[in-house]
């Protein structure tokens, strides 16, 4: 599982899948967010703004990532 290392206390849902170079745009990451491709914590989530902090995990096509603090 791949780590996304953030500054700041959270990111939100769409900036981490275009950090993690998931999607090209925030459009593109509305879209699945939206869709319900996406899962947060082994749960799908369809709000593009929902905060992550250190030790969230985001599954998207196949991949994972953990967000790092």
């Amino acid at each position: 599982m791949r780590e996304i290392r953030i500054k700041d206390d959270f990111i939100k849902l769409g900036q981490s899948l275009k950090l993690a170079h998931l999607v090209e745009n925030g459009a593109e990451a509305k879209e699945v967010v939206q869709a319900g491709l996406v899962k947060v914590n082994g749960e799908t989530d369809t709000r593009r703004g929902r905060k992550l902090v250190g030790g969230d995990v985001v599954e998207y096509r196949g991949e994972s990532y953990q967000i790092v603090q």
